[in-house]
């Protein structure tokens, strides 16, 4: 960082720390030994699409990888398109492997990372449900470097359970890097794997 950026306060966005995802597993035992949580086995990617063959491309490549297991019973990934533009990428694992679901996780930010779309790069989720029905997801923000929870209400419209997402991020304090800052837990309402 140079002598005006520090002056006009401009700063460098943190580089993500794609290997944070590896302690989702842990936090994961401890949502359900704290709170009664566990994982649906379901987790997500965001992205900002990009036009252009080499996107296309490297789109292609994240399906080749992901679904390189179903010839044998593993589920395809599957790409949709939020409202806003964002395209979303849902990958599937049996409830109790949290870590391939992570290792999958890693692999599509990794190659997205690596094919110089790391800026396109938005947020993961891993889903979470509770035996009440209360649903969760532990969102990473790549910008930020952090993840914070996110719990919306079952049948209340956009509503969210800020008991629960408190609950959780004093029960995962020792198990993740929580954003501080609660302006930044944006709302991810209808994201898949949610």
């Amino acid at each position: 960082m140079g002598f005006l950026d520090v002056i006009l306060g401009r700063s460098k966005p943190v580089r993500p720390d794609l290997d944070q995802l590896f302690a989702l597993p842990s936090a994961a035992i401890t949502l359900q030994a704290g709170a009664g949580l566990t994982p649906t086995g379901l987790g997500s990617v965001c992205f900002a699409s990009v036009e252009g063959g080499a996107f296309a491309q490297l789109q292609q490549d994240v399906r080749a990888l992901l679904d390189a297991d179903t010839e044998r019973g593993g589920e395809p990934v599957a790409f949709s398109q939020d409202a806003y533009g964002y395209t979303w990428l849902l990958a599937r694992q049996p409830p109790e492997d949290t870590a391939a679901l992570v290792n999958d996780l890693h692999a599509v930010n990794t190659l997205l990372q690596d094919g110089g779309f790391g800026p396109q790069l938005l947020c993961s989720l891993m889903g979470f449900r509770g035996a009440d029905g209360r649903s969760l997801a532990l969102v990473y923000l790549y910008k930020r470097g952090t993840f914070y929870p996110f719990a919306p209400v079952a049948g209340a419209g956009e509503k969210r359970d800020n008991g629960l997402e408190l609950q959780v991020r004093a029960l995962l304090a020792d198990d993740l890097r929580i954003e501080e800052d609660l302006a930044r837990w944006f709302p991810v309402w209808g994201a898949p794997g949610l």
